[in-house]
């Protein structure tokens, strides 16, 4: 979805890639915001998102999982840059597209996201990466989409456990919203594979980071993305008192840090 106006008028375009399970939908409060201000926006929806209208557990690879948002970039004209901005499992997407377009990037900015400089291929990935919710129980759905001889193709948090792991400060309007658009994301999300052979390995380095914590997160713990910074350490941290989804529970005040890291 392209929610840009005249390209003419803007000041910068910024891609919004969304976390596992949501969609293009789940930035409705802070593109507006960013539209107001003369900025082209673009939310993309990856595989399996509601407004991708692919069955997500149909997708079998962290590329065909992401490969909207690499469409979106390989079509960029010659010498446009853009700002991407990647929450939750969407930093995988973002990390794997600076490796691949480092050169069309001016800044990435993970939201409570995933920040890992080679997907998950050791454990030290899994432990900072990957959501430990194990003090709650089961709470995931699973589907077998292959039989139940094979891996599970796709998973979703099970309604019940939504708000309170998601958007425990959010208005109860954009918890409704979002326990209607969630959908299962592609088991494919969780073999992301990228590293200094996938792309240009000096540039990738180049590309100005910015770390934006949560730290009311119940699904990316504030110890994980911590550790995830110290790991990786990016130019500049900055620090939200908000659940995981900030874009519902205080869309203007992170309005106001990504403008002011322009």
């Amino acid at each position: 979805m392209d929610a840009g106006g005249d390209a003419t008028e803007s000041k910068e375009h910024f891609v919004l890639v969304h976390g596992a399970g949501h969609g293009a939908w789940c930035w409705f409060r802070l593109l507006p915001l960013l539209r107001g201000s003369g900025h082209r926006v673009s939310c993309v929806d990856l595989a399996g998102a509601a407004g991708s209208r692919v069955d997500p557990g149909s997708v079998r690879s962290f590329d065909e999982y992401t490969a909207p948002l690499v469409d979106l970039l390989s079509a960029l004209p010659d010498g446009e840059k853009v700002i991407l901005v990647g929450h939750s499992a969407g930093g995988l997407s973002v990390t794997h597209a600076m490796h691949l377009f480092s050169e069309r990037i001016k800044q990435a900015i993970f939201i409570a996201a995933t920040m890992l400089p080679f997907g998950y291929q050791t454990e030290q990935d899994i432990k900072d990466g990957v959501p430990d919710l194990s003090e709650l129980g089961d709470v995931y759905d699973l589907a077998f989409g292959l039989g139940m001889d094979h891996p599970p193709t796709s998973a979703a948090l099970r309604p019940e456990f939504q708000r309170m792991i998601l958007s425990q400060q959010s208005p109860q309007e954009d918890s409704a919203l979002a326990s209607i658009l969630l959908r299962p994301w592609p088991a494919a999300l969780s073999a992301a594979r990228f590293g200094r052979g996938g792309g240009d390995s000096s540039a990738i380095d180049q590309v100005r980071r910015v770390y934006i914590t949560t730290a009311k997160d119940c699904m990316v713990k504030p110890e994980q993305q911590e550790a995830m910074i110290r790991r990786w350490p990016p130019g500049k941290v900055v620090a939200m008192d908000t659940d995981h989804s900030p874009f519902f529970s205080a869309p203007e005040r992170l309005f106001q840090l990504i403008v002011k890291l322009l």
